[in-house]
């Protein structure tokens, strides 16, 4: 009772805020049963008829996982389709705020005939699958290595949804591609917009 009172009468100080509870995604890194074609537990599809792939050991990928045993890879077609997959939050991103993340992405040299390199793109939205802002655009993915980013953004409107779509970084130019991703950190406020 003693911890609890000193907590309320800090929060209480101008000046102070207590730190913001970290969000946290459902199945963050992808775990499941490795399958063509599959959304993994935790998340949807957003783009009609196209689903993700639960890797390792479909299409030629045997890449070990960066974290846990399962990763889910994204392609993109010549015809310009691509797949996207997207989760609702716990908690909604507000407006004005800014966020972190870290997650892991990587490419495969052997995913059949979809070799290309893509990049990611984090949209954040109000609805399932809307792509209302992008809060995240990745370099051009190239290594076969897992490599962590650290994604630093601001909401220009509250979020409830986010989506992770492959992207296609040549406009106008559609190819085969991949893009895999694998452990998502939770969602944070920026360090620096607690201290304002």
């Amino acid at each position: 009772m003693r911890n609890l009172a000193f907590v309320l009468l800090i929060s209480g100080l101008p000046g102070i805020t207590l730190l913001a509870q970290p969000i946290f995604l459902n199945n963050a890194s992808f775990e499941d049963g490795a399958q063509d074609a599959t959304v993994p537990s935790g998340w949807f599809g957003c783009q009609l008829g196209s689903t993700p792939d639960i890797l390792p050991g479909q299409w030629g990928v045997y890449q070990p996982a960066e974290d846990g045993d399962t990763y889910v890879g994204l392609i993109t077609r010549e015809d310009g389709t691509w797949e996207s997959i997207g989760q609702r939050l716990s908690a909604p991103l507000k407006k004005n705020d800014c966020y972190t993340l870290t997650l892991f992405l990587s490419h495969s040299d052997n995913y059949e005939t979809y070799n290309g390199d893509l990049q990611l793109r984090i949209y954040g939205g109000a609805t399932k699958c809307q792509q209302a802002q992008v809060l995240f655009e990745s370099p051009v993915i190239r290594q076969a290595r897992w490599e962590e980013y650290e994604i630093e953004f601001f909401v220009k409107q509250d979020v409830h949804y986010l989506v992770f779509e492959a992207y296609h970084p040549h406009q106008g130019r559609a190819y085969r591609g991949n893009i895999l991703i694998d452990g998502i950190s939770p969602i944070e406020k920026c360090t620096r917009a607690m201290l304002d």
